[in-house]
């Protein structure tokens, strides 16, 4: 019984632990659909929020010629 006992806690255990915590590793390195989806999202926000930052240092350099070194 003991020897049992053993080897569930010393080979059984670890190895089930090794096995599971390697495959939750692969699944959470794969995106979903939902992850892909919402990663397309936000690059496109952040294309547009690029997009509307470039546009209004063109125009406070049209307006105010020395903004950029006010700071």
């Amino acid at each position: 019984m003991n020897a049992i006992a053993i080897g569930l806690v010393f080979v059984i255990l670890p190895l089930w632990l090794v096995l599971h915590y390697r495959t939750r590793l692969r699944q959470s390195k794969v995106l979903t659909a939902d992850n892909e989806r919402s990663l397309g999202d936000l690059s496109e926000v952040a294309d547009r929020l690029e997009m509307r930052l470039t546009n209004l240092e063109r125009l406070l350099d049209a307006a105010v010629p020395d903004w950029r070194k006010r700071s």
